[in-house]
């Protein structure tokens, strides 16, 4: 009996012990093991995991990528050690890796052809209308027959909703939504939104309102939005561009406002209301000549704004176009952003504090700190309007502005360039 117990506690512990190195593992393979990894023709990229672990890497379609100076289809590389890949030629490889000789995962690599892209600087209106309309309240009514409604949220409607159609038919304008309630023959109404990401169908019963007797659904929503950023970067052959280096949002329900059309216009500063600890400052802009568009804007991520130019941005800091530098490349030390303060583009001096090496797409990869003293007099560091400020380093751009330590305005997020590129459409192979 006592040798069956331990046989079993023995059983137990072994499955105990599988399941924690089971999950480990997938942690190892979640934060240290990127999905997508980016190269640069002809430049070594040494890696740095630091972790006592060895992999085996296998492909299939491997006729580029040297690893620790070798070609091959196969490789058992110890991640405790510097790990160097590089590629003369552009093209994209997929790796399938075995954590511990196992666990399987798979990465990307994607190596670039070269590259040089336009700094940017300049201060720029941002007009976007919605693909959809963003409910951004719920209204109580009063029916015909003196009760009172609130069919949005009886019907499971939220704030940050994105109402996409109405009776199968797609909506991006508060005019819309009225004219297909007021076209009624029914009396529900299917509801079509996107909420986090999921498309959900609804069923909603408009109210006949008793002040002008209208069916009505009790919704706040908001079809087009503006305000005023950064520009990043634009490429000189195709004129695809970057902004801000983070999503336009809305104002009430803080979603990731998705976009119909935009455009991009030429835009002024007024005044700047400098940042102090506990308070952000801001960038007071206004736009101008808003009949000559710049250009348009095709896309709204949390990596940025993107589209494609029609007029030409070059600033008078840099006439020519810069090389980038992918993370493995920026470092703990001086750098320089480019924004506008007055009626030009300026270059100002920061150091990059923390480089914060990552797998996947986030806005916060390095901390910057403004160390320029005219920027700290007039705006105190960091302010609203200057996301997307592009950062340079060596001659190259790493990145750019994103947010503002709200306590301490003299410090900042940049986030890294390779992540715009993707998002603007750069990321290709020959």
């Amino acid at each position: 009996m006592r040798e069956k117990l331990s046989r079993k506690r023995i059983s137990l512990f072994f499955i105990c012990v599988t399941l924690v190195f089971g999950v480990l593992s997938l942690v190892v393979c979640s934060y240290f093991v990127p999905r997508e990894l980016y190269l640069l023709k002809g430049k070594d990229s040494v890696i740095e995991y630091g972790l006592p672990v060895t992999v085996n890497i296998t492909s299939e379609n491997n006729e580029i990528l040297q690893v620790n100076g070798n070609i091959a289809t196969e490789y058992d590389v110890k991640l405790d050690e510097p790990v160097t890949v590089k590629s003369d030629e552009a093209g994209i490889v997929d790796l399938k890796l075995k954590i511990f000789g196992i666990l399987p995962t798979s990465v990307q690599v994607k190596v670039l052809p070269d590259l040089k892209l336009y700094p940017g600087g300049q201060l720029v209106g941002v007009k976007l209308e919605t693909e959809g309309v963003v409910i951004v309240g719920l209204q109580e009514l009063e029916g015909a027959d003196g009760g009172m409604y609130n069919p949005g949220d009886e019907a499971g409607l939220m704030l940050g909703d994105i109402l996409y159609k109405v009776n199968n038919k797609n909506v991006n304008t508060a005019e819309e939504v009225i004219q297909q309630i007021n076209n009624l023959d029914k009396e529900t109404v299917k509801v079509e939104i996107l909420r986090n990401k999921e498309k959900k169908s609804l069923e909603i019963s408009p109210v006949k309102c008793k002040s002008d007797d209208q069916y009505r659904l009790g919704l706040w929503v908001r079809d087009n939005t503006a305000g005023i950023g950064t520009m990043t970067f634009f490429e000189g052959v195709t004129n695809k561009f970057g902004a801000l280096g983070h999503p336009i949002t809305d104002i009430t329900t803080n979603i990731t406002i998705p976009v119909k059309d935009g455009s991009i216009v030429s835009s002024k500063v007024l005044s700047i209301l400098p940042g102090k600890s506990g308070t952000p400052g801001e960038i007071r802009g206004i736009f101008y000549n808003e009949d000559k568009t710049l250009g348009h804007l095709s896309k709204n991520t949390e990596n940025g704004i993107f589209g494609k130019l029609t007029e030409n941005l070059k600033n008078e800091q840099y006439s020519k176009p810069l090389e980038i530098a992918l993370q493995n490349e920026v470092k703990v030390g001086p750098a320089k952003i480019l924004t506008t303060l007055e009626d030009k583009v300026e270059s100002f001096d920061v150091y990059i504090e923390e480089v914060n090496k990552q797998t996947q797409k986030d806005g916060k990869g390095m901390v910057v700190r403004v160390t320029d003293e005219r920027l700290l007099k007039e705006t105190g560091g960091i302010i609203q309007g200057m996301s997307g400020s592009p950062i340079i380093q060596d001659e190259k751009i790493v990145g750019a502005i994103t947010h503002v330590f709200v306590n301490d305005p003299t410090k900042g997020y940049g986030i890294f360039i390779e992540w715009m590129l993707d998002e603007a459409g750069l990321v290709v192979v020959e």
